[in-house]
């Protein structure tokens, strides 16, 4: 272990949090440059957590905590993301989503000029949910994926954070 690190292995990959905050659906892996937020990861319920190892990770578990108490709580936390002009663009929109709405993956790629599709995989490529808000993305007729997923624990995931928001859709 390096000192204000935590490496966790998980399959072939090193993951290095600087901070893991239990939240009632999941464990959230939380990942800094140092001055920005890189990546939250869903870890299984029961992941031991980690103290803030320094004052991102700090303030993005402040502001988590704030989130479950509120849930209307607006994020303002420094975020480094990297992907492409495209995911960045729906990302970018994802953002916008006014607190208490969901938009479809239809209504959101006519917006981006673009089809439902290839917003549907900007929103499983999202380094950063719940702080970029990809569970607010619906299908026309239902709930839609999460994290690349049709069912199973995402989806509960997507569920838990939609009524969370009283957001759930019927």
């Amino acid at each position: 272990m390096v000192k204000g690190v935590c490496f966790e292995v998980r399959g072939c990959e090193v993951m290095a949090y600087q901070a893991r905050f239990s939240a009632p659906f999941a464990v959230l892996g939380i990942m800094t440059d140092g001055t920005a937020l890189t990546a939250l990861d869903f870890l299984p319920l029961g992941t031991p957590v980690l103290e803030p190892q320094d004052a991102v990770s700090r303030q993005v578990c402040t502001q988590l905590q704030a989130y479950l108490d509120d849930p209307l709580f607006s994020f303002d936390l420094p975020l480094a993301l990297h992907g492409t002009v495209f995911q960045s663009r729906v990302w970018q929109a994802l953002r916008q989503i006014a607190s208490g709405s969901t938009q479809s993956y239809g209504d959101l790629a006519r917006q981006l000029h673009s089809a439902p599709r290839a917003v549907g995989q900007a929103c499983g490529a999202n380094p950063i949910p719940v702080i970029i808000p990809c569970h607010l993305v619906l299908a026309r007729d239902g709930l839609g994926g999460f994290m690349n997923s049709t069912g199973g624990d995402p989806l509960a995931i997507k569920r838990w954070l939609l009524q969370h928001e009283r957001r759930q859709p019927a």
